[in-house]
């Protein structure tokens, strides 16, 4: 299994440049573990990318279509106070935003705090930095 961050789902829904690294990644693990929040992001991801748009609204169908099919895979990780406190400790410790700490701790709190080499799949520099020093094993290796 490996945590996935919503930067690495929407790739999985829509066509974009590192659409192709991540489903070399899903093939090679297609369990997917994510946190309680993506779906809402991945649709907020899709709405912003009609509003400017980079997507129809028929592409953006199409997407939640793809979105709701992993849906019925992943696992989710839900909010409690012990992620909510395993977050805020992640904002005292990183430079990190709210909803990556969330992120981030939903991941901590999937793998039993044993991070090491746990795979955590994401494309924002900062959270892929914070996650490499919470020493999860991040991917794609080259991005």
């Amino acid at each position: 299994m490996i945590f996935w961050d919503t930067s690495a789902i929407v790739p999985l829904c829509v066509h974009e440049p590192t659409s192709a690294d991540v489903r070399d990644i899903l093939v090679q693990d297609p369990s997917i573990v994510v946190w309680w929040g993506t779906q809402t992001e991945c649709i907020s991801a899709f709405a912003r990318q009609v509003r400017e748009g980079g997507l129809t609204p028929a592409d953006e169908r199409a997407a939640r279509q793809v979105l709701h099919a992993l849906m019925e895979a992943w696992t989710e990780i839900l909010p409690s106070d012990a992620l909510r406190n395993t977050a805020e400790r992640l904002l005292a410790l990183h430079p990190v935003r709210t909803a990556d700490a969330f992120q981030l701790a939903a991941a901590i709190m999937w793998c039993q705090e044993q991070t090491t080499g746990q795979g955590f799949v994401t494309f924002d520099r900062r959270l892929r930095d914070i996650a490499y020093r919470e020493e999860f094993h991040v991917l794609p290796d080259t991005f």
